[in-house]
């Protein structure tokens, strides 16, 4: 039976994480529910110059993450659609990564709003106890965005800030490795096999 993971992409600066996650998860042949934001579209267009379109969301996909998703298990989800599967708890899915999450969309799951898709499938999954990984990007943060992380952490999910890690590579670290490193550290949460990033050894000098 097809659990997928449900993966929900906010309008906040970061669109690179969402699509190394979405890499990661088809190299590990897994199932993906896909949920763009209509705020999310715009960043994706900012970030990659390419769009984001409901008729033609699988060639939009393919550009956007550099990878052709025809033979992957991946269905998506228009963020409006409030009748869609992933907005019952009886829709099976083993679970929701929230990359990159803008502090609006961290606001709403906290408070349970619903507004769209996205917000109202991380609440289910919370509700039905399944992971949620939740990615904020946005720094400085206000009293009330702390609040709002703490109300996650509350109800079950996993804070996940984008804080990269140097000890890989130091300074003369690629973007594409910083990327990496937060994308590898979505998947070690959710409990995914993944060669994003060199593991710490225990050692210094050893990568």
């Amino acid at each position: 039976m097809r659990r997928p993971w449900i993966v929900g992409v906010t309008g906040a600066s970061g669109t690179p994480y969402a699509a190394a996650v979405l890499r990661a998860l088809f190299d590990a042949d897994e199932p993906i529910d896909l949920i763009v934001s209509r705020a999310a579209r715009l960043t994706i267009l900012d970030e990659t110059k390419s769009p984001f379109r409901d008729a033609h969301w699988r060639a939009d996909l393919d550009a956007w993450i550099g990878r052709k998703t025809a033979q992957g298990d991946v269905r998506y989800w228009p963020a409006g659609d409030l009748a869609a599967g992933p907005s019952s708890g009886s829709y099976r899915a083993r679970g929701m990564l929230v990359v990159p999450a803008s502090t609006a969309s961290c606001a709403g799951i906290a408070m349970g709003l619903s507004k769209d898709l996205l917000q109202r499938a991380a609440e289910v999954n919370l509700k039905e106890r399944r992971p949620v990984v939740v990615v904020p990007r946005e720094t400085p943060v206000t009293r009330s965005h702390l609040e709002h992380l703490i109300a996650l952490l509350d109800a079950g999910a996993t804070v996940l800030p984008a804080s990269p890690g140097f000890y890989t590579a130091g300074a003369g670290a690629s973007a594409e490795q910083l990327v990496d490193f937060v994308a590898g550290k979505v998947l070690d949460a959710a409990g995914i096999e993944h060669t994003l990033f060199s593991r710490w050894s225990g050692q210094l000098g050893a990568h």
